[in-house]
């Protein structure tokens, strides 16, 4: 059976700090009901708390009151940052006995989830997606063009209610959405044209790359000064994609 990871801030829940410092977890949408859903399956955490002191102590306090009684394996929750395949290998060895590739994390930042897919874990940009992802079913790019007749609203309705959520609202007509091929058939019962552009995790490598571009010093993005390091340009699409070209150089 898959043991599950999940990310927690803007993946399970928004993070609000008081005054006081302390830590509130508010669960995002639809994430309680996918849980909820999963209450067989083993359930852990990999998630970044902050350095300073408390900070897991805080976060776990707050994970317990937003999510009682949904993540009580300790052995499963780890806490430190994602900045490499470091605590995914941990993660997967604290499992006792599962292999990675019976393990699935659950984040919404696409270099965390190269990171884990280094180390062999499945992977989900949503919660929404997890049992896509233990299934090995892949989670697709795609727009949706408002037909006459069908708002946003219409629209947030249908994909409440399968395998899609909402990425970005490019104009009243034009909605960039994550889903699967179980989502689109859902969708497009409901009167929705669905452009499917591609993989959400082919994606996540290309912004890995252009993420290492960037923190070399190779890339600028678009608009920005070279350097005499820079060798690729970076743009952001209106759908919310970088795109990179590479610079020609004369000899």
């Amino acid at each position: 059976m898959s043991v599950i990871f999940f990310d927690i801030g803007e993946t399970l829940a928004h993070p609000h700090v008081g005054p006081d410092g302390s830590l509130e977890l508010q669960p995002l949408p639809r994430v309680i009901a996918v849980l909820d859903a999963l209450r067989e399956v083993r359930k852990g955490i990999i998630s970044n708390p902050g350095s300073d002191d408390g900070a897991v102590a805080r976060a776990a306090g707050a994970l317990a009151q937003a999510f009682p009684g949904r993540f009580t394996d300790e052995a499963l929750v780890h806490w430190g940052a994602k900045d490499s395949r470091g605590i995914f290998d941990r993660a997967v060895a604290s499992t006792g006995g599962t292999t990675a590739d019976g393990c699935v994390f659950v984040g919404e930042n696409a270099q965390e989830r190269a990171f884990a897919r280094e180390a062999g874990l499945r992977t989900a940009p949503h919660p929404v997606f997890t049992v896509a992802a233990v299934e090995n079913r892949p989670v697709f790019r795609a727009r949706i063009e408002l037909p006459d007749g069908q708002g946003q609203a219409a629209l947030t309705a249908a994909m409440d209610g399968t395998e899609a959520v909402p990425v970005r609202v490019v104009s009243q007509r034009l909605v960039v959405v994550m889903t699967t091929e179980r989502g689109t058939e859902v969708l497009e019962h409901a009167g929705f044209t669905v452009d499917v552009e591609g993989g959400v995790e082919d994606q996540a490598e290309a912004e890995k790359f252009v993420s290492d571009l960037l923190a070399r010093g190779e890339a600028v993005f678009e608009g920005e000064e070279p350097t005499p390091r820079t060798t690729h340009v970076v743009k952001r699409e209106d759908d919310g994609r970088l795109t990179v070209r590479r610079l020609r150089f004369s000899r």
